[in-house]
């Protein structure tokens, strides 16, 4: 099996240097950060923290230089996703299958309209890159592959995709409906992602104010509404992994992905969270009040950093 990992930051260096660990698994990684693919090269790519793991693997930013992929594993930020996988495209055109591990709603349409076999997927494992070819394991955790049901991959290579996932040390499931993951994610994280990132706390500090754990209670409410309105049905409660990451051994003083991003001021995914939200609440006559003035909050801090 040939695997590429589009954009191999912190999400897609886990899966990328976990999958390298099987003898029967070739690992590529396309990145545009030249100083991480030249260390991935020389090196390695190196996992510390939650696990300590080294994966050999090929990494370039050269989209050209790809060979023919079984399948792709796309962890780009949400923004970038287009741009992504118009460049690799390639690699999939022989029946390959692409799998979305990433934050938000909409990404899985943006990957089929450039590769035919698109798969469902969902993430809980979290990090940070630390230096070129080093990335922080922060928070291990389970994974979800299925259908795209408009531009689906067959079921037998989901199956495949995720046993070579569990057997590298990612934990994953394949189901035959992945909506209820998805959406348990994107509400979890649109709960609490803007909430750290405009306070610029943890998710344990966040989780132990009561003030801010009832604003959070309350996205939660909004975006649960919304899922029930499209029939979907979630698999677990988005309350109780907000509680149990808020624990010190789990998440406690874990920074979300979007508080990395307002202090490196750079754009958040907002757009596909909390504006994912509120644009399917539109859609099936759904109120979102909160959802959207927490992401009105968020752009406005985004434009402050573009000010003169």
């Amino acid at each position: 099996m040939r695997v590429c990992v589009v954009g191999c930051g912190a999400v897609g260096s886990l899966f990328a240097a976990n999958l390298a660990q099987l003898d029967d698994v070739e690992v590529w990684a396309y990145d545009l950060a030249q100083e991480h693919v030249d260390a991935i090269n020389r090196d390695g790519l190196r996992l510390s923290g939650a696990g300590d793991v080294v994966g050999r693997l090929r990494a370039t930013s050269d989209a050209a230089e790809l060979p023919a992929c079984d399948f792709g594993i796309v962890a780009t930020k949400a923004m970038h996703t287009d741009a992504a996988i118009a460049a690799t495209a390639q690699a999939f055109a022989d029946e390959g299958c692409v799998a979305t591990v990433q934050n938000g709603i909409g990404n899985e349409e943006v990957l089929a309209r450039h590769v035919e076999r698109v798969i469902r997927g969902t993430t809980f494992p979290a990090g940070k890159v630390v230096e070129p070819g080093h990335v922080q394991w922060d928070v291990k955790g389970d994974t979800t592959l299925g259908p795209f049901e408009p531009s689906t991959a067959p079921m037998d290579q989901i199956e495949r995709l995720a046993d070579a996932c569990t057997r590298g040390g990612m934990p994953t499931q394949a189901v035959a409906d992945a909506r209820g993951p998805q959406w348990r994610k994107v509400i979890f994280n649109a709960a609490t992602n803007p909430v750290g990132a405009l306070t610029r706390l943890t998710h344990g500090r966040v989780c132990e104010r009561p003030e801010l754990r009832r604003v959070v209670s309350a996205l939660v409410d909004e975006g649960k509404a919304v899922a029930g309105a499209q029939g979907i049905e979630l698999d677990a409660d988005p309350e109780e992994l907000i509680d149990h990451a808020a624990r010190p051994e789990v998440a406690y003083d874990h920074k979300a992905s979007m508080l990395q991003d307002v202090e490196g001021r750079r754009l958040t995914e907002i757009d596909y969270l909390n504006g994912g939200i509120v644009r399917f609440g539109g859609q099936h006559g759904v109120p979102t009040p909160l959802n959207a003035g927490i992401w009105a909050l968020v752009k406005g801090l985004e434009a402050s950093w573009q000010q003169r």
